[in-house]
């Protein structure tokens, strides 16, 4: 074939070829050749080396009027956008070298004889030689061509991406980076189209974007070809996996799923001047997954056998062929920002008080700012950018770059997790909420705001400056303890944000928090939807449920996914599921709630926790709860949750409860499964041997254990000096359920804030020999430093 040392077949490359074939085709070329017997899919193709990139320079003499473009703009005699359309018109006016066009002819005539097609639909695709370097990421630097045909289109789309290594965006970036521009060359990858268009297609990472947490797979899709998704166009779908299960074929270790807008979707554009455009996506695409879960466990297996591959964690593109339904990966490259981040220390940003909530979004980041507005409709405004400001925009592609740096933050309407506006945010360090819908229609120019990502996967936007505190944890210093600390969690959203915290599990996992947040629906409204008379009821139900035939599945679904993440955080280390505790008044407050809850003068002591769990009232929506748990243990994998009964009076009523959550898949013992019971009442302390043959272990609610013990509500203000978890009558309880707990063979936990509010109590609970204490993630550090030096006496006498 001519031109032998001018293109290259991408089962003949390798990741070392680099220096040949850029970063994007050298991967490419790696996992053609190394992992298609591991079952990755790549679309075949072949790429342009960097001979045949010097080769056009030379041949069109542009090395030296590069050269002078550049001095001149360096110099300040041009500016950079007239340096970069010169530069770009020099390479567009530029004539094919006759033995490098010949070669891309007859490589595109052998890919189309093995495509069995004429004029064979193709991507070309930018390959810079510095691109998606470990140290540097030109993700979208240099362009990227669909839907190319026949030899002429073919030539004219490589002209045009070689001219794309001289755009604005790539000049600044390359001088940001210490590039030399005349050593930079450009390959172009060829590789046969995936029809997309006619499916869907998206970008995957094989670690959480945010935190770090390296045990999850991240997917972004959207219907049509993956560009939008890239360029943060659409709100796509997002899914998540925890990769230590996906090894095992029987275990569906699927822990989110987020249902994207999808508005619109790239698709040939069959006889029109642009090879693609975008139309609207029907309401049914919207309404609807890109991915069945078995593509999305395909997929993340396929992240798995990648990063394993390369040793690292990868940022992939993937595409769906609406034609032929298989799934390929079309580019891998190493992630740059957060497997690179120090992970010795944990900055922590807590909002301690703040203004009406503007508007939401995804959280990119975890820090908090404040700043004035600054809203820009495209980068042609750039000019008019302030500083410092919160840059507010539809969306961001490459060309924003230059202000991006300068932000305080950045606000965009579209976009998800694997956006551009999202992933250079992530390089830079600048917190972002991307997605939120409509942020450029209800903030205007020198509006002071917050902008926080600070409260887990939702980023917030606040009226005014709200009082942020922030703290930097020294991971190193934090002592081991023979005591457990661990966290209190109610948040699912939050969940991965600690994951660095040495902490010894989940001491509280509340189901309520997640049954108030992430389903908001009344469990027996579900149940019996076909009796609901609130109409309002209805129609808020049937808008969350929309997509779901049986509605107690959505139920079953978002509970399900929701303590999923939060046992992921801290797998294998055991997460205390607490069942619901809402008392009714709570309860009735969920949608279609009024017509289920009975209204009692003290609901604190009323109809909650163990009673309601096999009363006819409530009995169906338990079975629910325990449904969730059972995927979340059987389904996904999750052996490490420990359910947890809340408020149970007596024996009999333990009985009852357990022989329900029996009859529901939960059998104590069975599969390992372990049932705690909270200890918050008199009698679970006067009988705690009974309630020891009963259940595995017991987690101390001080507060609910104080309130009864002394007879004082705890919400009175007018009792407020009387509630006193320090009393010798509630130690006295705390004392006795732990030896008697001990005696009988179980553990004993405390899940409250007494530990965090009084360091004295935690020095009470050690001497006690209690098992483990579970306090807020914001507390964990000092309750940690205060067990060990409540040990160190211990310790000490044990050493001498």
């Amino acid at each position: 074939m001519p031109g032998d040392n001018e293109i290259l077949w991408f089962e003949k490359i390798r990741r070392g070829d680099v220096p040949r074939v850029g970063g994007k085709n050298a991967s490419l070329g790696e996992m053609v050749g190394c992992l298609g017997d591991a079952g990755v899919k790549v679309p075949f193709g072949f790429a342009t080396t960097a001979q045949a990139y010097w080769r056009f320079v030379e041949d069109n003499h542009l090395k030296e009027k590069i050269a002078a473009a550049l001095a001149d703009f360096i110099g300040g005699k041009t500016t950079l956008a007239e340096a970069g359309d010169l530069i770009r018109r020099l390479f567009l006016r530029g004539e094919w070298p006759k033995q490098t066009a010949e070669a891309i002819k007859a490589a595109y005539a052998e890919l189309c004889r093995r495509a069995s097609k004429a004029d064979a639909d193709v991507a070309v695709r930018s390959s810079a030689t510095a691109e998606d370097l470990p140290d540097a990421s030109f993700a979208g630097q240099q362009e990227t061509y669909l839907n190319i045909r026949g030899e002429r289109a073919l030539l004219d789309a490589c002209r045009r991406c070689y001219a794309s290594l001289f755009t604005d965006r790539a000049i600044s970036y390359r001088i940001a980076k210490g590039f030399d521009h005349l050593k930079v060359a450009l390959s172009i990858g060829v590789q046969k189209m995936v029809r997309s268009d006619l499916a869907g297609a998206g970008v995957m990472f094989s670690i959480d974007t945010e935190t770090g947490f390296d045990k999850i797979v991240l997917i972004n899709a959207a219907w049509g070809l993956g560009e939008n998704v890239v360029q943060g166009a659409v709100d796509p779908d997002e899914y998540q996996t925890f990769k230590p299960f996906l090894a095992n074929q029987g275990l569906k270790p699927i822990i989110e799923k987020k249902r994207g807008d999808k508005a619109r979707k790239m698709i040939y554009a069959e006889g029109a001047s642009a090879p693609t455009h975008n139309v609207p996506t029907s309401k049914a695409e919207r309404a609807a997954f890109v991915l069945y879960d078995q593509e999305i466990l395909l997929l993340s297996r396929w992240a798995n056998t990648i990063e394993s591959h390369y040793g690292q964690p990868m940022d992939m593109e993937w595409a769906k062929d609406g034609e032929s339904g298989e799934l390929f990966i079309v580019q891998a490259r190493p992630e740059t920002v957060q497997s690179r981040r120090e992970a010795s220390a944990l900055k922590t940003y807590r909002i301690k008080s703040k203004g009406r909530r503007i508007a939401s979004g995804l959280s990119i980041g975890d820090a908090a700012v404040t700043g004035k507005v600054c809203v820009l409709e495209s980068a042609r405004d750039i000019a008019h950018f302030v500083d410092g400001a919160v840059l507010v925009t539809e969306n961001t592609d490459p060309d924003w770059v230059p202000i991006m740096k300068r932000a305080a933050a950045i606000v965009t309407d579209h976009g998800g997790r694997t956006s551009h506006a999202a992933i250079v945010s992530r390089e830079l360090g600048v917190p972002a909420v991307v997605g939120t819908g409509n942020a450029t229609q209800v903030l205007h120019d020198e509006q002071l705001i917050t902008v926080s990502c600070a409260e887990g996967d939702e980023g917030f936007i606040y009226e005014g400056a709200a009082d942020i505190e922030v703290n930097e944890v020294e991971l190193g210093r934090i002592p081991a303890t023979h005591t457990k600390v661990m966290l209190n969690f109610a948040n699912p959203a939050a969940a991965f944000r600690w994951w660095r915290l040495p902490a010894d599990g989940i001491g509280l996992a509340r189901m309520e928090f997640v049954i108030n947040n992430n389903i908001k629906i009344h469990p027996m409204a579900l149940v019996h939807y076909d009796k609901l008379k609130d109409e309002d009821a209805k129609r808020a139900i049937d808008e969350l449920t929309l997509g779901y035939e049986d509605r107690t599945a959505y139920f079953v679904d978002r509970l399900a996914r929701a303590l999923s993440r939060i046992a992921a955080a801290r797998h294998p280390m055991p997460v205390i599921v607490r069942t619901s505790d809402f008392k009714t008044n709570e309860y009735a407050n969920l949608i279609g709630g009024r017509e289920f809850e009975p209204k009692e003068e003290n609901p604190m002591l009323g109809f909650r926790g163990a009673s309601r769990y096999y009363s006819p009232r409530y009995r169906d929506g338990f079975a629910l709860e325990c449904k969730a748990l059972r995927r979340v243990r059987q389904e996904m994998g999750f052996k490490n949750v420990i359910v947890m009964i809340p408020f149970c009076r007596s024996t009999t009523e333990a009985d009852r409860v357990l022989e329900v959550m029996a009859a529901n898949g939960l059998a104590r013992g069975q599969d390992g499964l372990e049932v705690y019971v909270m200890c918050e009442i008199p009698a679970n302390v006067i009988l705690a041997e009974a309630f020891a043959k009963r259940f595995d272990g017991f987690s101390i609610g001080s507060n609910d254990l104080t309130q009864l013990t002394l007879g004082v509500d705890r919400d009175s203000e007018e009792l407020a000096d009387l509630f006193n978890e320090q009393d010798d009558a509630v130690k006295w309880m705390i004392r006795t359920v732990i030896e008697k707990a001990h005696k009988a063979g179980a553990k004993v936990g405390l899940c409250g804030q007494a530990p965090s509010n009084d360091p004295t109590f935690a020095d009470f609970l050690v001497a006690c020999g209690i098992d483990s204490m579970s306090v807020s993630p914001d507390s964990f550090v000092n309750v940690k430093n205060r067990v060990a030096a409540a040990e160190a006496p211990a310790l000490a006498r044990v050493k001498s």
